[in-house]
């Protein structure tokens, strides 16, 4: 074995464990922001993890890491979920079981309302929030274009103000 191969054998091994370190607290908040388990978000970081370490030789800029990483991970989520999609019969689901009214506590508030935003507002809301990613790096990640992630940003916000605005009561689904 020569020593380059195996310089770069030991960076790579560097970079990966550098990545670890540095974006798996906020994979995991990401993952638990989009599916609401802690269990499930685990699983899904260490699985984006071993499929990135699979194929991070393919990796061409290091720089570029945190959003790849992300998108292995709404991948991968995505197909936890196909996976083990439950057959619901909506007739089944009884007042009980329904999500409960916006607490008054403003963590628990804030966060209970932007569960109530459509997907295609809360996520690059998410990303921009707690991933830290530019709309560039959004519009990539979601396969979309720069101005539209600003719109959804901005529609996003709009919507958020108008909900705070709202008395508790009268709060809904955006």
């Amino acid at each position: 074995m020569s020593n380059r191969w195996k310089e770069r054998s030991i960076s790579r091994i560097a970079h990966f464990e550098h990545a670890v370190r540095a974006y798996s607290a906020d994979l995991y908040r990401y993952a638990w922001w989009l599916c609401r388990d802690r269990h499930l978000a685990e699983d899904v970081v260490q699985e984006t993890f071993a499929r990135a370490w699979k194929s991070w030789a393919e990796l061409r800029d290091v720089a570029l890491a945190k959003a790849w990483l992300v998108t292995i991970m709404r991948n991968e989520l995505a197909r936890s979920f196909s996976r083990n999609k439950p057959a619901l019969d909506i007739d089944a689901v009884g007042e009980a079981e329904l999500p409960a009214l916006p607490s008054v506590e403003s963590q628990l508030e804030t966060a209970q309302l932007v569960s109530l935003l459509p997907e295609t507002y809360r996520e690059p809301l998410l990303l921009q929030v707690l991933g830290g990613f530019s709309c560039a790096e959004i519009a990539a990640m979601l396969g979309t274009t720069e101005g539209a992630v600003m719109t959804r940003l901005t529609r996003a916000r709009q919507a958020l103000r108008k909900q705070y605005d709202l008395p508790d009561k009268k709060r809904r689904a955006i």
